[in-house]
């Protein structure tokens, strides 16, 4: 029995293999696929893979065969038809695999050959995990470790003489029965706040929208592979920014005009008022089309960022997606005000890309972390 079981999981680690594979060859079109986002799970998220075929038993034509019907000596059998004919036949498979967000993040960055990130901060906040560290005779029925029992069970009855392997019927007793045991642990948890900023106002369309969704998927999938407790927090902004949920951040639309400053300064009263940044991790990234509203404003943007936001986070993340409204300059601001980076020995914490289009996320996400921050 355990043979078989053996078998079964090397036939299943083969099978999760050629799946990663596949799901490699085909990244830079998974990463653009919006309807990845809609079938999102909790943990897991489900994936057409095409060319992978399950087993099946495949029946042929009975009708004809080994000595069964007319013909002479030497012709061959079957029905002799020509391949590619007639209106039934059967469309390529596409296999739906429920991948793991873990390991979908995994296959990102085997891909993109991302380092881990290395998380600072003292981290002060602990979590207590129950870790399981043995066997004992004595246990709840949920933590009955079925192997064991039974390996107990066969021992018993080869030593009394009882065991038939001919009829190899093993029935555990009370006295034969193991259960897990288990140990409270104390582990340090690294925590990581992500806050995303947009803009909204009337020069980003639905095009540039589906960017940013498809972009902060990907983004925040990397970073819960890296951190174990995370926090998400969003603001929209025009000339005025706001904290809102989720929902509304990828859906709701402005006509107004643009004031960058207005999301940097709120998302600097978030992280004072409740992320300190010898606990926390700390991430922000900004999605807008380079419009902003005056030379004024990307003065007090470079001072928001340079004396309160980039000290304190692991990262700041421009990313610009293009639109056929937005003038695209803010990119070339940061660069000027901002040369190397806001590198302060450890790599720059200010870092920028440009998405034109869906291909391009590929690459920003690279850009994004390949420095491991």
């Amino acid at each position: 029995m355990s043979t078989m079981l053996s078998k079964i999981e090397q036939d299943h680690q083969r099978f999760r293999q050629i799946v990663r594979g596949r799901i490699r060859r085909d990244l830079k079109k998974f990463l653009s696929r919006g309807e990845l986002i809609g079938r999102e799970g909790k943990r897991f998220v489900s994936i057409p893979v095409h060319d992978i075929d399950i087993p099946t038993f495949r029946y042929g034509d009975n009708s004809s065969g080994v000595g069964m019907g007319e013909g002479d000596e030497g012709d061959s059998v079957g029905q002799g038809g020509k391949p590619g004919q007639g209106g039934e036949q059967e469309g390529k498979h596409i296999l739906e695999v429920d991948v793991s967000m873990e390991e979908l993040a995994d296959i990102l960055a085997e891909e993109l050959k991302l380092p881990r990130i290395k998380p600072r901060g003292e981290h002060r906040i602990t979590t207590v995990r129950d870790k399981f560290t043995g066997i004992r005779p004595i246990g709840p029925a949920s933590l009955r470790h079925f192997k064991r029992t039974y390996r107990e069970a066969l021992k018993r009855q080869v030593s009394l003489g009882t065991y038939d392997p001919d009829n190899p019927v093993i029935i555990p007793i009370k006295r034969d029965q193991r259960f897990r045991s288990w140990n409270e642990v104390k582990k340090p948890q690294s925590n990581a706040v992500i806050v995303y900023m947009m803009d909204v106002s009337g020069s980003m369309g639905d095009e540039q929208k589906e960017l940013v969704r498809l972009e902060a998927f990907w983004i925040d999938t990397w970073l819960r592979r890296n951190y174990e407790g995370i926090e998400s927090r969003y603001i929209v902004h025009d000339v005025r920014a706001s904290e809102v949920d989720k929902k509304t951040f990828f859906s709701v639309r402005e006509d107004g005009g643009t004031k960058i400053s207005s999301a940097l300064q709120c998302a600097r009263s978030i992280l004072e008022g409740h992320y300190d940044p010898s606990d926390w991790n700390i991430y922000l990234f900004h999605f807008s089309d380079g419009d902003n509203s005056s030379d004024s404003d990307n003065r007090e943007c470079v001072k928001i960022l340079d004396q309160h936001l980039l000290p304190v986070s692991n990262m700041f993340g421009y990313c610009q997606v293009a639109s056929s409204y937005g003038s695209g300059s803010f990119i070339n601001v940061l660069h000027e005000a901002f040369p190397n980076g806001a590198d302060i020995g450890d790599g720059p914490r200010l870092v920028t890309s440009r998405v034109n289009g869906k291909d391009d996320i590929y690459e920003s996400l690279r850009t994004f972390f390949k420095q491991g921050r």
